[in-house]
């Protein structure tokens, strides 16, 4: 049975990398064949590319398929798609992120494709922009679901967002997690060395975030809330994994804003294999995205034993656990969020009972073969055979 995976593009990202773990996964088993179909990937937030060229006829590249809107480009990316179904024939695309999904989704349908299926791995539409963009893209979006057999969600929100501006039904909605490899997170430990490289110090508390250098991601709340934690806690030191335009900006608010010079600590772009040493040093991580499916650092965190604090923005609360993994704020709630990392602060014993909670929770819920198996099993639902990956 042949699957086609269709992405805009292969950034380090969290989509990116639930994608490539799916195709790299469902290529384990003998009763898939499996491609992956990707735009180019270009910018400062990196790429995932080298590893899908690393497995043989994996990937394959489709120029036309940008990012930003752009007529020409989508139009020549829709019949490239088209004919490419076409002449492949598969028995499932499935496709992944905004232009990828409204693109990939009407080229496969009309190429004849008998199961096509979207995974939202985070909201096109919301609170965070206007009116106008919302009323865009939950158009594209209505339209693209027509031609959609099922949806994979990571988070139930994403289910109800969907749902709730008309979008498909119930019936066509599975959530399956966003799985990684847990090996390296539940086996984190501190490393002296990657500490003295980027010059925390023992005794340091450290609040950690992982997410692009970018609007949305909630760096403005961190900065705000920063000065009042220095105060309260002399020892914080804060951590950032990630690069992004906003790179510089954030750079300059560190150095200058008063009592902050030399608290923020810039590592920029990790790898994703290189995750969980930065987590090892962090004592809680802080998740403040206001646009976000189920940011997979949040599990992961919570695998490597510490506790996340997050904004309650879309799927975050199905993991981030108020009292029990870390604390879940309204979000911009500031005041909310010093305090919270404040008691983490002073009780040591709260944040290890948080972390002990967490990685067991996630262990038995956020594997790489969960995900794997789960989307096995929905394809064979879908296509009407019998079996499953053992």
């Amino acid at each position: 049975m042949r699957v086609s995976h269709v992405i805009t593009r292969l950034i380090v990202g969290g989509a990116q990398e639930n994608t490539l773990s799916s195709v790299l996964g469902l290529g384990r088993i003998p009763d898939w064949e499996v491609e992956l179909i990707s735009g180019p990937t270009r910018g400062p937030e990196g790429s995932l590319e080298s590893m899908a060229l690393a497995v043989p006829g994996l990937l394959k590249l489709e120029p036309s398929l940008v990012r930003p809107v752009h007529p020409l480009m989508d139009a020549l990316a829709y019949l490239r798609l088209r004919r490419h179904f076409r002449r492949t024939r598969p028995q499932i695309v499935h496709t992944h992120s905004g232009k990828a999904g409204v693109v990939g989704r009407f080229a496969a349908r009309h190429a004849g494709v008998p199961r096509v299926i979207h995974t939202i791995h985070g909201p096109s539409f919301g609170p965070f922009q206007g009116a106008m963009a919302n009323a865009t893209f939950r158009s594209a979006e209505r339209a693209a679901g027509r031609q959609t057999d099922h949806f994979v969600v990571v988070a139930e929100a994403m289910a109800r967002q969907y749902l709730e501006a008309g979008i498909g039904n119930p019936s066509q909605y599975t959530r399956i997690f966003s799985g990684f490899d847990l090996a390296p997170f539940l086996a984190v430990r501190r490393d002296p060395e990657l500490a003295e490289r980027l010059g925390i110090r023992p005794g340091d508390f450290v609040v950690g975030k992982v997410a692009r250098l970018f609007q949305l991601k909630g760096h403005d709340d961190l900065f705000a809330a920063a000065v009042e934690m220095v105060r309260q806690i002399p020892n914080v030191r804060f951590l950032l994994l990630g690069d992004g335009p906003w790179r510089g900006r954030f750079e300059a608010m560190a150095a200058t804003e008063p009592g902050l010079a030399g608290r923020f600590l810039f590592a920029g772009l990790v790898p994703p294999s290189e995750v969980s040493r930065y987590l090892g040093l962090m004592d809680v991580l802080v998740h403040l995205s206001r646009r976000e499916g189920l940011a997979r650092v949040l599990p992961q965190a919570l695998a490597s034993g510490k506790p996340v604090i997050a904004f309650d923005c879309d799927g975050a609360a199905e993991v981030c656990r108020d009292e029990e993994t870390g604390f879940l704020l309204k979000p911009g709630d500031l005041p909310g969020l010093v305090d919270r990392v404040v008691r983490l602060a002073v009780d040591p014993d709260l944040a290890h009972r948080m972390g002990v909670v967490g990685r067991s929770w996630v262990r038995e819920r956020f594997s790489e073969e969960a995900l794997v198996q789960s989307l096995d099993t929905l394809y064979r639902q879908l296509l009407g055979r019998p079996g499953g990956a053992s």
